[in-house]
């Protein structure tokens, strides 16, 4: 384990504790979760953005298997170790983990953040948003960077392929 992941990784089974800790030194948590394969531009003006937007920053991952359920089973093309170990080594990332499920409700019902970051296309009525305001949360919106996104990449990848 890289000395960076290792100062920054929470095992899931440790989040919950980890936030009620945070919460009780009177931080402000917020979370932003996605698979985050093949990070880049658009991702880090992202996480950025989250990080401004209080005092801790959580980023939760979708596990491989996740990522296999919801996007494809060619995916992830970086698998989670890699991942948690590129998001841990961000100066403005505090945390990292991953959850297993298709979604982040479970990981959120445990964080109880104080603002929840989402990309606009998801928008203000994301599926995060209900449990973020239900445990007294707010949604941030973050742009998008137009044409930077994993597909699009991916696509050039493949284009660019003899």
């Amino acid at each position: 384990m890289t000395p960076w992941k290792e100062a920054k990784f929470i095992p899931p089974e440790f989040v919950q504790e980890k936030a009620y800790a945070l919460k009780e030194e009177g931080k402000t948590l917020v979370t932003l979760n996605g698979s985050f394969d093949l990070l880049h531009a658009g991702h880090l003006k992202m996480i950025h953005e989250a990080s401004l937007q209080g005092d801790c920053l959580i980023m939760a991952l979708n596990s491989d298997a996740s990522i296999q359920k919801y996007k494809s089973p060619d995916r992830p093309i970086v698998t989670l170790e890699h991942r948690l170990e590129m998001v841990a080594a961000l100066e403005f990332v505090n945390y990292v983990t991953y959850f297993d499920e298709t979604d982040p409700i479970a990981f959120l019902k445990k964080v109880k953040p104080d603002v929840h970051v989402n990309g606009a296309e998801y928008g203000e009525n994301c599926l995060e948003a209900d449990v973020v305001k239900e445990n007294g949360g707010r949604v941030h919106i973050v742009s998008l960077v137009p044409g930077l996104s994993t597909s699009n990449l991916i696509e050039k990848i493949q284009s660019c392929a003899y």
